[in-house]
This record gives C-alpha cells, sequence and structure tokens, in this order.
C-alpha cells in the first residue's frame, strides 16, 4: 500500500497532522504503537488528569467551603474506584472520538510499532507477531516522550511510580512523596492533597514552577501550601528505594549538605520526559539526534532526509500538546507548499492546579537579563467582585510591556479560570497590542477578565481604577 504521507504516533501532535493532511488531498495513514489512539495526552496524560483535578476539586470544596455557602453536607465519602472509572469514561469517550475522525476523513489507521526500513519504506510490527511494511512518499513523526526516571530512584511501577501509575490508584493513599515541583508533580500532589494525602514535593531548584514567572511560583506555592502541601526546596535526591508497602527517598540540600529523608507509600517521579523515539530505525535513514535524543529539524521541522519531518515532544521546545498541534498543521501545509507561521514565542503554557497558572511571552527575568526597558503591572484577584462572589480570591495577573512603545510583552496569571483567560492574552500579543490597547477594550462585569484589563491599567499608567 502506498500513502502520500504517513504519521508515526497519534497523539494530539500527529493526529492533528494526519487530520490536516487529508484535509488538504493527502493520501494519509497514522500508525500507532497502543490499542487506542491518542497518544499520552488522551490516555495518560492531559485529558485523565485533568478529570481526577475535577473530581478532587469537588471533593474538596464540598468538604471545605460548601458549608460557607450554606450547603450543609453530611456523611461525605470518597469512591476512588468510581473517581478512577469516571476518569477512565472520560479517556474512553475521547479516544472514541479520534476514531470517528480519522473515519470522516478517510486515514488508515495501523496498529503495531512503526520503524523505518528506508525513507519511503515503513515496517509495521502488529501484537500478533504479524509484520506489515507499507509506502510513502512522506513521513511525520509525533512519538511523544516518556517520562525521565533515573536508575537510582528505582522506579518499580508500584511504589515508585510515574504520572502513568498515578491515574490509576484506587485508595486514596495516607502519604505521598513526590519529587519534581514541575507541572505534572504539583498538579497530581493537588489531586492527592485535596483528598487528604499528606504530599512533600521535593524540588532541586529554588522554587515550583521554575520555567514560568518567579511571580507565579511564589503564588502558586503559597496556594499549595494551604491544602497542605509541604515543599522541600534546594533538595539534590539521592536515592528512593521500596518495600511492598512504602518508599524511602533520601536527599541532600544542595547548599547546606543538610540530610533529607521521607517515608511514604508512594514515591512520584515527575522530573520532566525525555523524547521517545526507541526502536524507530533512524539509525537506518540516517537521522541525527541531539545530545538529549531529541530529532533536529530545520526551520520547515524537516529532518536531515528529505521528506521525514518530526514535530511535538521529540524536537525542541516545550513539551505541550497544542504546540505539537500547531506544528502538524504547520508540516501538513508546508508540504502542499503553502507558507504557514508559528511564533513560538506566544504559545502559553498552563498549569491546572485550583488556582490554575497560565502564561505567554517573556517573563520578567528574561526581559531584564536581555536589557530590555520594561514596566510592570499588576492586578490581584482579591480585589474582583466577581472572584469575591465565587470564593476564589487568591493569585494575580502580572502584564508586561515595553517601556517605550508599550507593546505587551509577557502576561503571567495565577488565578481562577485562567487556563481559559490566557487566551485574551494570546490574541492581543498575536496583534502587538499595548497595554493601552487591553485598558481600553471593554471587559463584562462582573468578571474574572476584569483582572486583565486592571493589569493593563496598572502597566499603562500605574493606575488601576479598584485598587
Amino acid at each position: 500500500m502506498k500513502y502520500d504521507v504517513t504519521v508515526i504516533g497519534s497523539g494530539p501532535g500527529g493526529y492533528v497532522a494526519a487530520i490536516r493532511c487529508a484535509q488538504l488531498g493527502l493520501k494519509t495513514a497514522i500508525i500507532e504503537k497502543y490499542d487506542t489512539l491518542g497518544g499520552t495526552c488522551l490516555n495518560v496524560g492531559c485529558i485523565p488528569s485533568k478529570a481526577l483535578l475535577d473530581s478532587s476539586e469537588h471533593y474538596h470544596n464540598a468538604e471545605k467551603r460548601f458549608s460557607t455557602h450554606g450547603i450543609k453536607v453530611t456523611g461525605l465519602k470518597i469512591d476512588m474506584k468510581q473517581m478512577i472509572q469516571r476518569k477512565d469514561d472520560v479517556v474512553s469517550q475521547t479516544t472514541k472520538g479520534i476514531d470517528y475522525l480519522m473515519n470522516k476523513n478517510k486515514i488508515t489507521v495501523f496498529h503495531g510499532h512503526g520503524s523505518f526500513e528506508s525513507a519511503t519504506k515503513i515496517s509495521i510490527a502488529k501484537k500478533d507477531g504479524s509484520t506489515e511494511t507499507i509506502e510513502t512518499d512522506k513521513t511525520i513523526i509525533a512519538t511523544g516522550s516518556k517520562p525521565i526516571t533515573p536508575a537510582s530512584f528505582n522506579y518499580d511501577k508500584k511504589r515508585i511510580i510515574t504520572s502513568t501509575e498515578a491515574l490509576n490508584i484506587t485508595k486514596v493513599p495516607k502519604t505521598m512523596t513526590i519529587i519534581g515541583a514541575g507541572v505534572i508533580g504539583l498538579e497530581l500532589g493537588s489531586v492527592y492533597a485535596r483528598l487528604g494525602t499528606k504530599v512533600d514535593v521535593v524540588e532541586y531548584a529554588d522554587s515550583a514552577i521554575g520555567m514560568m514567572d518567579k511571580d507565579l511560583g511564589k503564588e502558586l506555592t503559597r496556594s499549595l501550601k494551604k491544602i497542605g502541601i509541604k515543599f522541600h526546596f534546594k533538595y539534590m535526591v539521592k536515592e528512593v528505594t521500596a518495600t511492598a508497602t512504602k518508599t524511602k527517598l533520601v536527599a541532600e540540600h544542595r547548599d547546606s549538605k543538610e540530610a533529607l529523608s521521607i517515608d511514604a507509600e508512594y514515591c512520584l517521579v515527575a522530573i520532566g520526559r525525555y523524547a521517545y523515539t526507541d526502536k524507530l530505525g533512524l539509525d537506518k535513514v540516517g537521522i541525527t539526534t541531539d545530545k538529549r535524543g531529541r530529532i533536529e529539524v530545520d526551520h520547515n521541522l524537516q529532518t536531515n532526509v528529505p521528506g521525514i519531518y518530526a514535530i511535538g515532544d521529540v524536537i525542541k521546545g516545550a513539551m505541550l500538546a497544542h504546540k505539537a498541534e500547531e506544528e502538524g498543521v504547520f508540516v501538513a501545509e508546508r508540504m502542499v507548499g503553502q507558507h504557514p507561521h508559528i511564533n513560538y514565542n506566544l504559545i502559553p503554557g498552563v498549569v491546572y492546579t485550583w488556582p490554575e497558572v497560565a502564561a505567554v511571552g517573556k517573563t520578567e527575568a528574561e526581559l531584564k537579563e536581555a536589557g530590555t526597558p520594561i514596566k510592570v503591572g499588576k492586578f490581584p484577584f482579591k480585589a474582583l467582585g466577581r472572584a469575591r462572589a465565587s470564593m476564589d480570591t487568591e493569585g494575580l495577573v502580572k502584564i508586561i510591556s515595553h517601556k517605550e512603545t508599550d507593546e505587551v510583552l509577557g502576561v503571567h496569571m495565577v488565578g481562577p479560570r485562567v487556563a481559559d483567560i490566557i487566551a485574551e492574552a494570546v490574541t492581543a500579543m498575536e496583534f502587538r497590542a499595548s497595554a493601552e490597547d487591553i485598558s481600553r477594550m471593554s471587559h463584562a462585569h462582573p468578571t474574572y477578565t476584569e483582572a486583565v484589563k486592571e493589569a493593563a491599567l496598572a502597566a499603562t499608567d500605574n493606575r488601576p481604577l479598584h485598587i
């Protein structure tokens, strides 16, 4: 069988690339190693984690906040098996949606492990032991990433776990240690802390979500401490060991050399992910990778082998589903001679804790390091009537604009629904709006988005109206 383009990997980058290729008239195939489409994001990442985050937030509110609203609850219990079942149902519905989209767009789906025999031939090793070879003019590699699990952490998938296993614990643990104060660690830490687990987070850096603006890390740490999460910053983990019922983490403070030892039922390793290109046959076609195993691509996202492209987590850049989707569309359109564009600076980042965290553009530290003259405007959610009405008063919106031109260079938020609100900032920055532009746009009252307007006022002329 001969195809115009074959996509290896069916995560958000892969399946979106396949859909766009099909829309553009290309005969398209997609190869997926596992039984269901959707990759890490839909099966063991973005979607299931959000399902558990929502469920745990409902429980937390019922336990801690309903009484303030005048709602009395008695006999409140956690049915963890049902919580996991609902999560699985959400995943099932979502992956079936991808099946529908493949059928709708007449994309041929192969299940099995795809690997290159040559630049135009791909071998598919199937579960039943059989092998099928297909021919393709072009290929898009979209195989995603896997969690990093150092040997000294003794990852066993039972007690020492990654996010994959953390999504399927059917009994609420009394204790859990998390290595890494990044997005994955804090999201899953939030899930279990809300359900009553004593959570300790051990992080080598001096703050949480270290890749984001420092103000966001400070605000989020303050909020997560209120739900019981304990942070241990500047600690290097030396070793993690496990028995049948518990784990033991040993770490050392990077400055004082003070020892830290924590026992817990589970230890969640969340220190990042690595590009997954195992047994793809890259060596057979001469595709080059960098020191971190990421596939090297040019400005068209094409590898050093003509006709073979790579997108998403297997190449440089933020490991974000929506970044991979944009790259999938970009490559498909480039293949047919169109001229798409991706502004990587304006791909937003989000942390789905509560309060949520979202950001786009440059951080204050990055702009200062570059010597860019800036103005900074901040506005706290506690000053908003809408936030007080919903009891979601933690966090702020921070807008950074150029001191001379007033162009918005970065927007950083911690607060209610900021994962959705950040789209306003992305839109404004795509059109190179000034802080004054945003401040003069009418924002409905009472809404959370008024915090964006007020922060823009603060950045424009230091004249917020409500503080």
